[in-house]
């Protein structure tokens, strides 16, 4: 008897290929990663705070611009790898001074994750204006929201940022003068958040 012959018919294995994230959605996470702790800070409340939240604000608006201006300088495809890197570092010396200056005017415990995220971002992103913290009168009123709430407006924030992530990928292709312009927008970035900060923290604050 012979033997039986096996059908040409076989099933094939299917093959799924795994859709890349949205380049908004990894900002958001490493958004969510950054405000899920506030960093420490060794500033003391001043009795002169205006005069100390300014010299901070200089310091860090240099320290922005260093950082940006060194890692906008590799050129083509191995500068696009520092483009995120780059953006964190910033991120992290402007939350740093966010806190420096929260302590500066003695209102360390009102610097929830609504707060710094308004801090940082209320000069690019203006729904967080009205999303997490409105002034009423001479006041600043801080609204905890919800988790849920949180993420949709990191998303938000990702999805803005991911389109302004344009300039810094156009500045790779021209190394030297792409890092004089990232330093510049670092240093004018960071001024904006240090004064989003002092304004903010110079009012009474009421956490709602």
């Amino acid at each position: 008897m012979s033997p039986k012959t096996k059908s040409s018919t076989q099933t094939k294995p299917v093959t799924t290929t795994a859709t890349p994230e949205p380049p908004h959605f990894k900002i958001a996470e490493a958004l969510r990663t950054l405000i899920s702790r506030t960093p420490d800070s060794s500033e003391e409340e001043s009795s002169t705070p205006f005069q100390r939240a300014n010299q901070l604000k200089n310091a860090a608006c240099l320290k922005a611009a260093a950082i940006s201006g060194m890692l906008t300088l590799p050129p083509g495809p191995f500068g696009m790898l520092t483009i995120l890197p780059e953006l964190i570092a910033i991120w992290r010396l402007q939350q740093q001074l966010v806190a420096d200056i929260a302590n500066c005017f003695g209102k360390r415990e009102v610097l929830t994750q609504e707060m710094m995220l308004y801090c940082l971002f209320k000069h690019g992103a203006a729904f967080l204006a009205r999303d997490l913290v409105v002034r009423t009168g001479e006041r600043v009123l801080v609204r905890r929201v919800t988790l849920r709430t949180l993420q949709q407006t990191l998303q938000k924030i990702g999805f803005k940022l991911t389109q302004k992530t344009i300039g810094r990928t156009l500045s790779r292709w021209v190394p030297l003068i792409g890092a004089a312009g990232m330093a510049a927008y670092s240093y004018y970035d960071t001024k904006c958040v240090a004064e989003t900060a002092i304004e903010a923290f110079s009012k009474p604050i009421v956490i709602e």
